[in-house]
């Protein structure tokens, strides 16, 4: 009997599987030096003990998309090895801040199938949650990913799409307890726009680029214990190169919005993504962002904005698709979130 594990393809799920994902991670101020390494991130609830005690936490948080690498970087084994490419998120919130010696693992239901034409791969719809050292979520999304069939004579499953919610209610944001923006210090985070500053359909252009590393990807990816073939294997995809992790563009496009969104402190929904097209090593990702929508919350001075991420590899701004209604070649990710800001 084999005792290496081939990873699960297509045929190996069913509609209300539970999958409990191995090797819980601890988390510490490690995570947050490496993670400000990576990327520019320079949001300063992020980087200051001080600052977020001043805004009513206990101390700085691990970053949200740090802690969301760690929880995806658990599921990859079970849900992602064999996989084609991640397509899209949906239903994303961040339920409780994740701090230094915090303890996370992950555990992901199946909640959608659908084979495709082809008859090779199929889509697989889950939906993870991130739970930390008392057994409390800090935070659920749901992904969906397409993956190989390893017996393309398997049978087809029923498939079944989810229903899912194209936007978070406002309402069902959870705002971390104790957070309180009343006495700000503009000053200190490093840019003076409030939420009342920013108008819906506002686009704003964040000016500067990165040129994505080989190196620096694969020190990222192996940080998040992401073990999928595609990023780390080049013999795995016909072009022979290594696919740049979704989730790194992802924070490199969060890190450059800094630059003129640097109070958008707290992602705590994420509505949708799509990762339009693939990134490589030696892409320079650019980024801007659209403002979607605004609501007041009911912690003192926190609003909560709705933002578009785009990363483009050009110095494009409001464009996405094409006539055709595809993205076009520059676009590589397209993140529609809330972030929590002074009202």
């Amino acid at each position: 009997m084999t005792k290496t594990n081939p990873g699960r393809f297509f045929e190996d799920y069913s509609i209300g599987q539970v999958i409990d994902h191995a090797v819980p991670r601890t988390v510490s101020g490690g995570e947050r030096a490496l993670y400000h390494a990576l990327y520019p991130a320079r949001h300063a609830l992020y980087s200051s003990d001080a600052f977020a005690q001043a805004c009513g936490l206990p101390a700085s948080p691990i970053d949200d998309l740090a802690a969301f690498h760690v929880v995806f970087g658990k599921t990859v084994p079970d849900v992602s090895l064999n996989a084609v490419a991640n397509l899209g998120y949906a239903e994303g919130r961040w339920l409780k801040p994740v701090f230094a010696g915090d303890t996370l693992r992950s555990s992901s239901e199946v909640i959608g199938l659908k084979q495709n034409s082809n008859g090779k791969t199929g889509v697989v719809y889950v939906r993870t949650r991130g739970m930390n050292q008392r057994d409390e979520v800090v935070m659920e999304y749901v992904r969906w990913v397409m993956v190989r069939k390893n017996n393309v004579d398997a049978p087809a499953p029923e498939p079944v799409v989810p229903d899912l919610a194209k936007v978070i209610d406002p309402a069902d944001l959870v705002i971390p307890d104790g957070l309180d923006f009343s006495d700000y210090d503009y000053t200190l985070a490093g840019e003076p726009h409030r939420m009342a500053d920013y108008e819906v359909g506002e686009v704003i252009g964040h000016v500067d680029g990165v040129t994505i590393e080989e190196a620096e990807h694969m020190m990222a990816t192996r940080l998040w214990q992401n073990t999928a073939k595609v990023h780390f294997d080049a013999t795995f995809r016909p072009d022979g190169q290594r696919l740049i992790y979704g989730g790194h563009v992802i924070s490199m496009a969060r890190a450059l919005s800094f630059n003129g969104l640097a109070n958008a402190q707290m992602i705590v929904g994420l509505n949708g993504g799509a990762h339009a097209n693939p990134c490589f090593s030696g892409t320079t990702v650019k980024a801007w962002s659209e403002v979607l929508d605004k609501a007041e919350t009911a912690a003192p001075g926190v609003g909560a904005i709705r933002l578009r991420l785009v990363a483009v590899s050009d110095a494009s701004v409001g464009e996405l698709k094409g006539e055709d209604g595809k993205y076009l070649p520059q676009v590589l990710l397209d993140l529609d979130y809330w972030a929590l800001m002074p009202a």
